[in-house]
Parts: C-alpha cells; sequence; structure tokens
C-alpha cells in the first residue's frame, strides 16, 4: 500500500502473520483477522477452535477498495505512460500479457487480441490466484491427511500377511492330506502377493512425500506472488498457472490393499456338516449401542435358514441368538448382500446386558463391514483390526469352534476364509449376534 493511504486504515488491512496485505482474509474466534488461520492468535493469545473458515467479503471489499486506489497511483507514475502516444497504460493485453495505452490497444498489432481495463484484470487474476491458493492448501491437507492415517500401512500389510499364513495352515490342518499342494500353493500366492503390495505401499508413500514438497514449494511461491503489486501480479500470474496446474494433476490416491480371495478346495464341505438352526431375538437397538461413529441403520429379519439383512428401514436393530453355547462346533450364514454396514459374530451373555460400544468391547468377536463414502472396509474386533480383504457377496459363514475356543468368518460365496481367531480366544460362553445399518 502506498504512504497516501491514511496509516491506520493500511495497518487494518495487514496481516500481522505475514505483515503483508490481507489475502483472502478470515476472522477468527476472538475476531481478529488474518490471511491464514492461526492455532492461536497472535494478538490476543486466544486458542482459535474453528475448523469450518470462511472467507471476511467486507474485509475484503475494503482490501479490494485499497488495492485499486495503489494501482491508480502506480499508473498514474511516469514509469507506466505509454512512450509512443503519452498515455497512461490502462489496458491489460491478456494474450501477450503487456500492459498498453487506449491507442496501442487498437493499433494493428493488439486489435485482434483480448483486452480489458488494468483494474478488472487486476481483480480477475487475484481471484484466479486465491482460487489457485486454496485448491493447492486443500490437496496439501488431504495429501498430508493420507501420509498421516498410511504412515505404518507396510507395517500393518506385512503383518496381516503373516497372521493369514498361520490363518491357512488352520483351516488346511483339518482337511485331506491330497490338499497338502493346493495348501502350500496358496501360501506360495500369499507370500508373493504380500511382497508385491508392500511394494507398491512403499512407493505410493514415496510419491505422497514427493507431491507434499511439490504443493508446498507451489504455494509458497504463489503466496510470495500474492503480496506483490497489481501490476507484477498480472506481468507474472499467467506464466505460472500451466505449472500450478500441472503439480495438482496425479495426485496419489490413499492405497486400499486387499488380499485376493482363494477358494479353499472342501471347506464348505467340512463346515456345512456343523450347521445348526439358530433362533434370534430381534431388538431395536434404542440403547446405547455404537459400532462405528458412521454406522447406519437398518433392521434384521431371518428367514428358517438364514438371517436375512432386511433394506429400507430407517431405525437400528440388534440380533442375539436365544440360546448360548459353551461347547462343540457350530456354522451358520448370514445374507448380507443389501447391507452398507453390518456385523456378525458372537458376544458374551453379560455383555447384552450393558451398554456401550462394539468397538472396545473385549466381549464382542465380530467382522464388521462399513461403508466410507464410496468404499467398503472390513474390521474384526477383539481387538479392533483391518481386513485387507474384499468385501464379502452374498453371505458370511460363521464357524464357532469351541472345542478348540476359535471362531472363523468365511466369503460363502468365494469358498474362502475371511478371518479365523486364534485358539483359546474364548473362556466364557457366547451367544450368536448381528447388528446392520443402512441399506
Amino acid at each position: 500500500m502506498d504512504m497516501d493511504i491514511p496509516q491506520a486504515f493500511q495497518k487494518e488491512l495487514t496481516c500481522l502473520i505475514c505483515l503483508n496485505c490481507l489475502m483472502d482474509p478470515v476472522t477468527i474466534d476472538c475476531g481478529h483477522s488474518f490471511s491464514e488461520p492461526p492455532a492461536c492468535c497472535p494478538v490476543c493469545r486466544q486458542p482459535s477452535q474453528q475448523t469450518d473458515y470462511k472467507t471476511n467479503i467486507l474485509l475484503k471489499s475494503l482490501v479490494s477498495i485499497a488495492r485499486k486506489a495503489s494501482l491508480r497511483q502506480c499508473l498514474s507514475s511516469e514509469e507506466h505512460m505509454c512512450g509512443t502516444h503519452k498515455e497512461t497504460k490502462k489496458i491489460f493485453c491478456e494474450d501477450n500479457r503487456s500492459l498498453l495505452c487506449l491507442l496501442c490497444s487498437e493499433s494493428q498489432e493488439h486489435e485482434a487480441h483480448s483486452h480489458c481495463s488494468v483494474e478488472e484484470a487486476a481483480e480477475e487474476y487475484r481471484e484466479k490466484l486465491c482460487k489457485q491458493m486454496r485448491s493447492l492448501w486443500e490437496k496439501s491437507q488431504e495429501n498430508q491427511r493420507n501420509l498421516d492415517k498410511d504412515g505404518r500401512l507396510s507395517f500393518h500389510w506385512m503383518c496381516y500377511v503373516y497372521k493369514h499364513e498361520d490363518i491357512i495352515r488352520a483351516v488346511y490342518q483339518p482337511l485331506h492330506p491330497s490338499l497338502r499342494k493346493e495348501e502350500k500353493q496358496h501360501l506360495e500366492s500369499l507370500k508373493k502377493q504380500g511382497n508385491s503390495v508392500f511394494k507398491q505401499l512403499q512407493k505410493i508413500r514415496a510419491e505422497m512425500v514427493e507431491k507434499r514438497i511439490q504443493l508446498r514449494l507451489m504455494y509458497e511461491e504463489l503466496l510470495e506472488t500474492c503480496h506483490k503489486s497489481d501490476v507484477e501480479l498480472l506481468l507474472e500470474l499467467g506464466n505460472k498457472m500451466p505449472r500450478i496446474e500441472l503439480v495438482q494433476l496425479h495426485m496419489p490416491q490413499r492405497p486400499q490393499p486387499k488380499l485376493s480371495a482363494r477358494p479353499v478346495t472342501g471347506l464348505m464341505d467340512r463346515l456345512n456338516r456343523f450347521r445348526v438352526e439358530i433362533s434370534f431375538h430381534n431388538e431395536v437397538t434404542n440403547h446405547n449401542i455404537r459400532l462405528f461413529d458412521d454406522v447406519r441403520s437398518v433392521r434384521y429379519i431371518h428367514d428358517s435358514r438364514y438371517v436375512s439383512l432386511n433394506p429400507g428401514t430407517s431405525n437400528y436393530f440388534a440380533s442375539w441368538g436365544t440360546q448360548d453355547f459353551t461347547s462343540g462346533k457350530h456354522y451358520w450364514e448370514v445374507i448380507v448382500d443389501r447391507s452398507w454396514d453390518w456385523a456378525v459374530g458372537v458376544c458374551r451373555d453379560s455383555w447384552i446386558r450393558k451398554t456401550g460400544t462394539l468397538v472396545e468391547s473385549k466381549d464382542t468377536f465380530l467382522l464388521v463391514c462399513v461403508k466410507e463414502d464410496d468404499r467398503y472396509s472390513l474390521w474384526t474386533t477383539a481387538p479392533i483390526s483391518p481386513q485387507f480383504i474384499a468385501k464379502p457377496v452374498g453371505r458370511v459363514g460363521v464357524f464357532l469352534d469351541l472345542d478348540s475356543r476359535s471362531m472363523s468368518f468365511v466369503d460363502v460365496a468365494r469358498r474362502s476364509i475371511i478371518w479365523r481367531y486364534p485358539d483359546g480366544v474364548f473362556t466364557f460362553p457366547v451367544r450368536p449376534f448381528f447388528y446392520t445399518g443402512h441399506t
């Protein structure tokens, strides 16, 4: 800002963090305004609890008025007088990004070009600059969130693969010895896929780190540009736009590693030998049963053989088996293909009379499916752990083996194992349990 603008006015339009003119100003809880929202106000030291900031339109308009006054004063200087026609250069040529006087803009050299007043061009370019800076900031934050979430994803993935190797061995152990070759092939495929995905995860993380650097450098470059005069901005921003757009292309996406579902010969024949018919209590869960914050609601309705997750309701329901199990082997199936969010498994008798979260409970052993945006993710409880495997289609099988005190979840359609709890996990009687969200 120039000295002709009152000093007090200049002060009010200056960001006290970067000490430059406010750019797309936001006002925080305490009432002070800045170009970027700080966690704690540097003026009054009051912490800011806001997360959703909006541009202060009035303050932005005042900044615009001050900028126009400064621009008019700048253009009236001798530096911006046309050497040929001795007139002020008030026209901006968008084709070759230069300042022209009115007569030059009508000359044969420029008459076919696109023109507008310098003031209009400056406003438009500053809006473009603000938009690009917001976009860079949002993409940078999204990229950082993905980095934070997936900081140990490679480690968790390999731990999951190693655990799955043990599960495969346990699944094949009671099957016919003639399947040892299939078991070996299954384990070799699992190891090969595990190592391949691990390398992909490492590569994607490296790309995210590199993209973080690129976005930060471009944002800092634009931050420096936004504090330049309108004339300098007009002459420089056009050349930067291709680079700004390029750096925002091909953003690394958060990986969603999945193990391939491999069928196990003879698995379903063996489990069906332990098929049981189960009766359920269908109860509306108006009390505080929480699964995940975004679990939606639906009800359970069962038929004579399968428990069917019925779509189209807005309440959420839970079902418990009418009998508990203390010994033996038991197998049943649940239809889940019409549900967005669901949980199947078993729970301790005493837990039914409690309220609380399924996620934290040590008395519930569940396979949980949750829809997040346009993706599905699988989890198991006790403890809560992600399952890097595709969402089952159709039915989920639950095999409760109280001789070994273990339980397995099966993808019936693919005839493959999803997860198996280790032996000895149960030390108490359990009941079948079902819970579902919106369809």
